[in-house]
């Protein structure tokens, strides 16, 4: 049962990391740089944005050893030069990645409200399953089911915008915060680039991100359940 769930998780993912990607090149492209809509990017097609290790190898290995698994697409190009203003509308640029993310778990939320709504029973059978881990009480139930991919598919998408929220580069967040910062300042920050995937490696096989994850787990659960 649990390996169903984590590929229905990562297909999930797959989705959340390509409308992630599709949100950034959207928003150049009304700040005015038309780069990633000349490549496909602009796009709910996964396929342009697959990255070999953020996409297919480490989810693959998370799944595999249990991890909390979370992963990234091919990071969309941007040309600073076609923007009026790069300072400003990059912090948009790299923020749209996010909000679209949490848009996103918004309207699997709404899904569930509505199965609800229709099928009050639901709430029973995603308690037990989140909580309990009963599995599949009594047999396969269709619109438990689907209940249990809209949770997930708000679930990712959360973790997904609360992750790259993260302020090291080359996440969004950093990307925020060096629109934030003075000129002198995001010179100085930007210098950790290099070494920014190997923060966030260290931070997830430490452990750190499990005490960012744990909490948004609850609240999403909490609320599916409502």
């Amino acid at each position: 049962m649990e390996i169903i769930i984590r590929i229905i998780a990562y297909f999930i993912l797959l989705f959340a990391i390509t409308i992630h990607e599709s949100a950034h090149g959207w928003a150049a492209l009304k700040f005015g740089d038309p780069t990633a809509y000349h490549l496909g990017r602009i796009t709910l097609n996964p396929i342009p944005h697959i990255d070999p290790i953020g996409t297919v190898i480490l989810p693959l290995i998370m799944m595999i050893t249990g991890i909390p698994f979370i992963g990234w697409a091919k990071p969309v190009p941007v040309n600073p030069l076609n923007l009026r203003n790069p300072r400003r509308d990059n912090l948009w640029i790299s923020a749209a990645g996010p909000l679209s993310n949490l848009t996103a778990a918004v309207v699997f939320l709404i899904g569930i409200v509505i199965l609800k709504f229709l099928n009050p029973n639901i709430v029973y059978f995603l308690r037990s399953f989140i909580f309990a881990q009963t599995g599949f009480a009594g047999g396969f139930h269709p619109l438990g089911g689907l209940a249990l991919i809209l949770f997930y598919g708000a679930l990712i998408n959360t973790l997904l915008a609360i992750f790259n929220m993260i302020p090291i580069p080359p996440l969004d967040g950093g990307g925020v915060l060096m629109g934030l910062l003075s000129d002198e300042a995001a010179e100085k920050y930007d210098r950790i680039r290099p070494f920014g995937f190997l923060i966030i490696l260290g931070l997830l096989f430490i452990g750190f991100l499990n005490l960012i994850f744990r909490p948004i787990y609850i609240l999403i659960a909490t609320i599916a359940v409502a």
